[in-house]
Parts: structure tokens; C-alpha cells; sequence
């Protein structure tokens, strides 16, 4: 099973926001819109790839950041079935305009 998270970042942590979410590994796919909503970038994120691989698309989206004030990250994600779902709200720190929304498939 799978569902989309999506972040609302402004451009400056556009880069660093997605950094992270590669990092916590159960990413399947990214997907970056203006505030409109209309998709500018989307690539898959596969398991066991390098960071070499993604220099490139880091460098593309560093590009992107400094043309965009707010955007929007759609990030789709493989859901664990052993894992039950937590109710409580996220214990790190939110950046600065930032807002979660979940959507469920």
C-alpha cells in the first residue's frame, strides 16, 4: 500500500527538505509544483541508488529553488504493513512555511 504526503516549503528550504526525505528511504517517487499546483519536476526515487546519482537532479532542483518563492512537495511512499499508522503529530521541528498534508490511496 502506498499514500502521498505532501510539504509546502519555501525555495530556500526546497533542497534541504528534499534531502531529507530521500534520506528516510521509503520514498518510491518525488514530485515538485508551484504554489498553483501545477507540476514542474517529478522523478523516482529507487531503493539502493547512490547519492552520485542524484547530483544531478539535486543540482535541477537547486536551480529551481532560486526561482521559487513556495512550492509544493508531493512525495509518494510505500507504507509498511507491519508499522501501524501514528496518530501523533511529527516531533521534529517544522521549517519556517511549511504545512504536511497526507492523502491516502
Amino acid at each position: 500500500m502506498s499514500f502521498k504526503e505532501t510539504f509546502i516549503v519555501n525555495g530556500e528550504n526546497l533542497l534541504k527538505k528534499i534531502k531529507e526525505i530521500i534520506a528516510e528511504g521509503n520514498v518510491t517517487k518525488i514530485s515538485i509544483s508551484d504554489k498553483s499546483g501545477k507540476e514542474i519536476m517529478s522523478f523516482p526515487v529507487t531503493i539502493g541508488v547512490v547519492g552520485v546519482v542524484f547530483a544531478p537532479i539535486f543540482a535541477a532542483i537547486g536551480a529551481l529553488a532560486a526561482l521559487l518563492t513556495e512550492c509544493k512537495i508531493t512525495v509518494e511512499k510505500q507504507k509498511d504493513d507491519d508499522v501501524p499508522p501514528s496518530n501523533q503529530p511529527p516531533t521534529e521541528e517544522p521549517l519556517q512555511g511549511e504545512g504536511t498534508i497526507i492523502e491516502v490511496k
